[in-house]
């Protein structure tokens, strides 16, 4: 009989590792809280509205595995002025130096086709979706997981693949001590207060007029943007907002895209005005990425590195997950290095 394997998350590094353990012979279930696989990679109609970027020339990993799925890359689209707003309404251009910025890629169908790939290689019924894990007990044997259904199922290994903030959500038997309790709280979710907009349209005017598509603000709802376009098929540009998860949260869907838009015809001309749609994603609001925690601004970038977990669990659980890698903590490199990991300890 095959050790059976339970991971929570059918996120990068929850796929990637059962991909990785039904290679080596493990029986592997997936229990993963939402109605789709994913986690924080979201794609809709090839733009991504999560993770968007890995960099070849650092992110070996990645770049490695789009390679062996014979998934399609290309790089981001950087050529030509960028746009800066230090206060509302003065608007700069600026020729940047070339070597500028790291070559980055993105891929073809989004960042979800990554994903997308890695579930093909499971075998069906690995992955259960609407599964909430709401408890994991210690057995003789291994271990027990007990969805929100009542539904328990014995396991002799438990990888979380999920934020470490939302592992406090999950009961376990024996409890886990306060010591790595605080490690967990403590370990900020890569992305959970942000927000993501993208303005689609018809074809990439700005490049007409010599422009990358890159804009920086200090005084617009938008502190950072890029050319989201695909490759022979719909322009877009996307921002990050500069707002906070409570500053947008008083602000509604329509005032929020008006403002958008405004601040988009100030950096990119008239043509900016009407988009043929605008897509938007809020992480500090959905329930299986933030929690109230994550609704704070980040000053710094985290200080990420695997979480060792009380000895009492020691061969029963693992925590997988961006949040857990030292190099690349909150890419996908880091979430593909953290399953690797996890299996390799196995």
């Amino acid at each position: 009989m095959n050790p059976s394997i339970a991971i929570i998350g059918a996120g990068v590094s929850g796929l990637y590792a059962a991909s990785l353990l039904i290679e080596k012979g493990y029986d592997v279930t997936v229990f993963e809280a939402r109605d789709r696989i994913g986690g924080r990679v979201l794609s809709h109609d090839g733009f991504d509205l999560g993770p968007t970027w890995y960099w070849p020339e650092t992110e070996t990993t990645i770049t490695q595995l789009v390679d062996q799925l014979g998934l399609q890359a290309f790089s981001q689209y950087t050529a030509g002025d960028l746009m800066l707003e230090r206060q509302f309404g003065v608007i700069e251009r600026h020729t940047l130096p070339p070597g500028h910025t790291v070559p980055s890629m993105r891929l073809v169908g989004g960042m979800a086709s990554l994903t997308t790939a890695l579930a093909a290689t499971l075998p069906a019924g690995t992955i259960q979706l609407e599964s909430t894990v709401t408890s994991i007990r210690q057995a003789r044997d291994g271990v027990t997981v007990t969805t929100e259904t009542g539904i328990s199922t014995p396991f002799h290994h438990v990888i979380l693949a999920i934020p470490p903030r939302l592992v406090s959500r999950i009961s376990f038997q024996p409890e886990l001590s306060e010591t790595t309790k605080s490690k967990l709280a403590n370990t900020p979710t890569w992305m959970a207060g942000q927000a993501k907009v993208l303005a689609v349209y018809d074809r990439p005017f700005w490049r007409d007029n010599g422009l990358s598509g890159q804009g920086m603000s200090w005084a617009g709802v938008l502190q950072e943007i890029h050319d989201a376009s695909q490759p022979g098929g719909l322009a877009a540009l996307f921002g990050f907002f500069r707002l906070s998860a409570a500053e947008r949260s008083v602000l509604d869907r329509d005032e929020l895209n008006r403002r958008v838009i405004h601040q988009l015809v100030r950096l990119f001309g008239e043509e900016a005005r009407q988009p043929r749609d605008v897509l938007y994603v809020d992480w500090s609001s959905d329930r299986h990425t933030a929690t109230v925690q994550d609704g704070e601004p980040l000053t710094d970038f985290p200080v990420y590195e695997p979480i060792a977990l009380d000895p009492a669990w020691e061969g029963r659980l693992s925590l997988a997950g961006t949040e857990t890698d030292s190099l690349f903590g909150g890419h996908i490199e880091g979430a593909l290095r953290a399953a690797e990991r996890v299996v390799e300890q196995l």
